[in-house]
């Protein structure tokens, strides 16, 4: 089973990254060891969130799956990060290197910036007789900045020149920060130092064009010098003088220092490359070195690079008009693989973009956060080749990093470099490119990761922005009530019709107007609930009978469909069927239980004769109502209540019952019942 080296570091230091990994790899050719870098570009004056979704790929590897780990410090320098991940390499039982910079217990690989430094002072003061100098600095917890600003001091104390340093000044490692302190400097009239010492090469050419623009040349002026021997200071005129600090056997160090600590024979331990100045033209120094045999290499050079360039922009542009032209999330997938299967020339046969699982979910809920430490347990797979083999699954795990990467052991040593798919602290996924040394140097994995980045995120807010605008439209097109289009939908559909009829003179559709019976009755009677109640009841008549067809609303008890397709066809049939469905009319209450009642009216579009779809309208309209007359016409008769017997007024009765009591007093009645009451007494 392959061994596996996990770097961390930056990509601002790609020139010195590269040298460092080619000696690494030079040292481990003869042992089958595959390097994962996991790099970003995080700059001091980035937000918190854009340095957070940066380093979230240093999160993503398991460290108990690795042999190793290397800390590349002359890129990172963020010392919050490094302690993270020596803890996390602790906790997993795996050795530890650091580069350029210290931690307590931690092997090391350095370079003796010390006394290369101090090699620098002796010229400058003795060759060129430098009495005032400026240091711009890179941060002040950088080792490498804080030795050689160290350097300057000691050797100044030691040969009674203190009063020499007149001034620090710490950039944070950004050219822009040495730009503004420059133009001070000329703007405010004084003396220009005699020489600026910069803390790396990139500062130090900086420094030399904006002396330039103020009118100021290197060296004739002022003198200028940095670190790191980059080839580009070696190709800019003047040529930078420089401190070369030897990446590549550095590189070869820390590979053989990994091979001792992975065996078990040594315990944390330091390498120290020695250094060397290397004086420029820009000390005015020209006998030390050839810096234009350097500058026709580059010469020879330019026109492929120039070439590779263009193609490079070229795809992606190419890449941001597929991805932007996609109205779904599924036309992105197919259309970027397509893509990508189709033209990988500059990604390689070894090449995937993977996807954390909720940035389709985030496009079509903005509740979902993609700001997130590490990514998901489970990732989807965009894109992904190994070995020219498509992986077809549509996630994989991702504490495997690399889809496809167990089944393609080749018994070869591979590089692959990690890259963070961002936006700001949210988190979209991740690229992985292999074996791609080149373009570590020339920052072309940056340009891609950036903008593939920038795109995404352009093409997630597009998206979310078109869904929510379909859902405002379609709230503000829909019926509350009934859930059918309204009345607004409507006059947008007869702006289409009428613009087909202007263009197409065989289009084939209909009109069916809808008017709902006896709505007020219900309202008036039962409420407006009820009312409510019984429009639904017929919408849902309407919209059952004629499926295929749009249904507006478009007002309180009217609807209008557009008959097209089948329903156009069958329209006669539908009618039939529509009007066997409806309720006798009657408008007397109470009205039968699930009464509907509606008319209905139809008219189709004639070719030649119909101009204007309000001809259409019409029509269909004097059809409903011709219809509802023959609804009103067609009601049952209604039932006369049974004739009740006629009953006593009040004055009869209370005759009647006077009548009774005067018949009750009559002597005759008494004498009946007194004798009837006799005779009982007799007999006894």
């Amino acid at each position: 089973m392959k061994k596996k080296i996990a770097i961390f570091t930056t990509g601002w230091c790609g020139e010195i990254l590269s040298q460092f990994l080619t000696g690494m790899r030079t040292e481990l050719k003869k042992e089958i060891v595959d390097t994962f870098i996991f790099l970003c570009y995080p700059t001091y004056i980035d937000t918190a969130a854009m340095k957070r979704g940066e380093m979230n790929i240093y999160d993503l590897p398991d460290l108990n799956d690795f042999n190793g780990v290397i800390i590349f410090g002359s890129g990172l320098d963020f010392k919050d990060k490094i302690e993270e991940i020596i803890e996390r390499a602790r906790k997993a039982h795996i050795p530890v290197i650091m580069q350029g910079a210290r931690s307590h217990g931690i092997s090391y690989v350095g370079s003796d910036n010390y006394l290369a430094t101090k090699y620098m002072c002796e010229h400058l003061i003795n060759v060129h007789g430098v009495k005032n100098i400026v240091f711009f600095a890179g941060t002040r917890d950088s080792h490498d900045s804080e030795l050689r600003l160290n350097a300057v001091r000691d050797y100044l104390e030691e040969h009674y020149y203190p009063a020499n340093l007149k001034e620090v000044f710490y950039t944070n490692w950004e050219n822009a920060a040495a730009t503004r302190r420059v133009n001070e400097i000329c703007a405010s009239g004084k003396k220009l130092p005699d020489v600026f010492i910069c803390a790396n090469d990139g500062l130090a050419m900086e420094t030399c064009l904006t002396l330039n623009k103020n009118g100021f040349g290197v060296p004739g002026d002022v003198m200028v010098t940095g670190y790191d021997f980059i080839d580009d200071s070696q190709i800019f005129d003047p040529s930078i003088a420089s401190v070369d600090q030897c990446f590549t056997e550095m590189g070869v160090a820390a590979g053989k220092l990994w091979r001792e600590l992975a065996g078990g024979r040594s315990r944390a331990r330091s390498r120290i490359i020695p250094c060397r100045f290397v004086p420029g033209e820009s000390y005015n120094c020209y006998e030390y070195r050839n810096s234009d045999k350097i500058r026709r290499r580059v010469g020879r050079e330019a026109f492929s690079k120039r070439a590779q360039t263009t193609y490079f922009n070229r795809k992606l542009d190419l890449i941001d008009s597929t991805i932007l032209s996609c109205l779904t999330y599924e036309d992105f997938k197919r259309n970027i693989r397509r893509l990508l299967m189709e033209n990988h020339d500059y990604e390689g046969d070894s090449f995937h973009v993977i996807l954390e699982p909720d940035f389709a979910l985030s496009i079509y809920d903005p509740s979902v956060s993609l700001d997130k430490k590490g990514y998901s347990q489970c990732m989807e797979v965009l894109y992904s080749t190994e070995n020219g083999v498509p992986y077809n699954e549509p996630q994989f795990l991702s504490k495997d990093l690399i889809p496809g990467y167990k089944d393609s052991e080749d018994n070869e040593s591979h590089m692959y470099v990690f890259l963070p798919l961002h936006e700001a602290a949210e988190t979209f996924g991740y690229l992985v490119f292999r074996d791609c040394m080149d373009s570590i140097s020339n920052r072309f994995l940056h340009s891609y990761q950036n903008r593939l980045g920038l795109v995404f995120d352009k093409f997630k807010h597009a998206l979310t922005l078109d869904l929510i605008n379909k859902r405002l439209l379609d709230l503000m097109r829909r019926d509350p009530l009934t859930g059918v289009n309204n009345r607004m939908a409507y006059e947008d559909k007869e702006k289409y019709l009428q613009s087909m009829i202007n263009t197409d003179r065989k289009a084939r559709f209909a009109i069916a107007m809808f008017d709902v019976n006896n709505l007020k009755l219900i309202n008036d009677n039962n409420g407006h609930e009820a009312g409510d109640e019984y429009l639904k009841r017929a919408c849902h008549v309407i919209c059952n009978v004629f499926k295929h067809s749009p249904v507006f609303r478009i007002g309180g008890d009217e609807f209008v469909a557009v008959l097209i397709g089948e329903d156009y066809i069958k329209r006669e049939r539908l009618l039939k069927e529509f009007n066997k469905k409806m309720s006798k009319y009657s408008d007397k209450l109470p009205l039968p239980e699930n009464y509907v009642s509606i008319a209905c009216g139809i008219s189709c579009f004639t070719p030649g004769e119909d101009w204007a779809v309000a001809d259409i309208v019409r029509r269909a309209d004097e059809e409903m109502y011709r219809a509802k007359a023959e609804m009103k016409m067609a009601k049952p008769p209604v039932k006369k209540p049974a004739a009740k017997k006629p009953t006593e007024t009040k004055k009869a009765a209370v005759n009647k019952a006077s009548e009774k009591k005067t018949a009750a007093n009559k002597p005759d009645a008494k004498k009946k019942t007194t004798g009837k009451t006799t005779e009982k007494k007799t007999g006894k």
